[in-house]
């Protein structure tokens, strides 16, 4: 019966990330620095919240765009964070985490032959829903531009057919995120094109040295934003997602989520409530940490000789693999495994742009972190 199946879903592959933790995971003596989920626990109010939710019997649908006092709260939260102006009532939408933002976005957007212009490298979740739609992602090469997405990257993929990009930023592989000045310069370029803008703003609150700027406060009309509270407020498994767009944009995207989820969990949102209100500012102390990780791990890479760009936010170092290595990406990962048991991501995860480098996540202690980063010294001893 497989040949019944739908091609577009038979021809993509499941995650890279995924493929490789799965190879590796039961290694003995691993260290991993492939998670990318925070190490700290959820704060104890936001788990108190929904242990009251649920003893409180919150256990009923609720509204499909979520309940209207937690879409309030994240309308004022970003209205606070970011500057972003949205009708709590009409232009927020609740989801199952931001993946299914991204989902129900493209599966609005999206028809048989329109093309998604991504940079590349870029985090492997947006190319299979775009293929399932029977759209064409084209991958920009952002390696030579310090992993920038700039508008002069852009501007020679667009074609009749293009009817998105994707600016995912604070980025996962690379920690790179756009200035306030790039942000206006494609905003500009792209007010009078007929094309969307998806903004995957998941890292938001995990920024070094600058605050993060949306391109929604520069062109609202054609932006979709999304954010969620997995990496703010550590937590990945609650699946509390939202998807910011003007109303014209936003109901017709709701009637997607209504028939694939019908509405986000009802415990977790009186969590998520919980998240944006009383912890307002949980993810200060946790960007803190991971602020001071990532500069031990810089200095560390440069002391081995190995080339990255320094991240401006998340919680990933995007590295290269020394030229003396004559090893593809995915090769290097599984014998850096194999012969020093730490666990990094291979590039080429990333898109065909990501060949030649591998992830690393600091999103675990500074003792795993040494410990980890010490095996990867002594293993590239031995190819010099």
């Amino acid at each position: 019966m497989e040949h019944l199946l739908n091609q577009h879903v038979k021809d993509i592959e499941i995650s890279g990330i995924r493929k490789f933790s799965n190879m590796v995971s039961q290694t003995d003596g691993l260290i991993s620095l492939t998670i990318g989920q925070p190490d700290f626990p959820t704060p104890a109010h936001i788990k108190n919240a929904g242990i009251k939710a649920i003893e409180a019997d919150f256990t009923t649908y609720t509204h499909n765009a979520g309940t209207l006092e937690l879409r309030k709260a994240a309308s004022h939260f970003t209205a606070e964070k970011y500057g972003l102006d949205y009708n709590p009532e009409s232009e927020v939408i609740v989801t199952m985490g931001a993946s299914e933002a991204i989902d129900i976005t493209f599966r609005t957007i999206l028809t048989e032959g329109t093309e998604v212009i991504l940079p590349g490298p870029i985090y492997p979740g947006y190319e299979p829903i775009i293929r399932m739609m029977g759209a064409i992602p084209v991958h920009v090469d952002t390696r030579q531009s310090q992993f920038r997405f700039t508008l002069d990257l852009i501007k020679p993929y667009i074609t009749d057919k293009t009817r998105c990009i994707v600016l995912p930023y604070p980025s996962n592989p690379t920690g790179v995120s756009l200035t306030e000045e790039e942000l206006k310069e494609i905003a500009g370029y792209f007010k009078d094109l007929d094309i969307f803008i998806l903004a995957d703003e998941i890292y938001s609150e995990l920024t070094f040295g600058r605050a993060h700027k949306s391109i929604g406060c520069f062109l609202k009309e054609k932006s979709i934003i999304i954010n969620g509270l997995s990496k703010s407020h550590s937590m990945t498994g609650w699946r509390i997602g939202f998807l910011f767009a003007p109303e014209n944009i936003a109901k017709h995207i709701l009637k997607v989520h209504q028939y694939n989820v019908s509405c986000a969990n009802s415990i977790a949102q009186k969590a998520a409530y919980e998240a944006l209100t009383a912890g307002l500012n949980d993810a200060v102390t946790m960007r803190i940490e991971y602020e001071a990780r990532r500069d031990y791990v810089f200095q560390s890479l440069q002391a081995m000789g190995l080339e990255t760009v320094k991240p401006e936010g998340a919680f990933y170092f995007f590295v290269k693999i020394p030229d003396t290595i004559p090893l593809n990406s995915f090769d290097f990962a599984l014998d850096l495994v194999k012969e020093s048991k730490v666990a990094v991501v291979p590039g080429s995860a990333f898109s065909k742009f990501g060949e030649g480098y591998f992830r690393l996540s600091f999103a675990c202690s500074k003792e795993t972190l040494e410990l980890g980063l010490g095996r990867i010294e002594q293993y590239l001893q031995k190819w010099r």
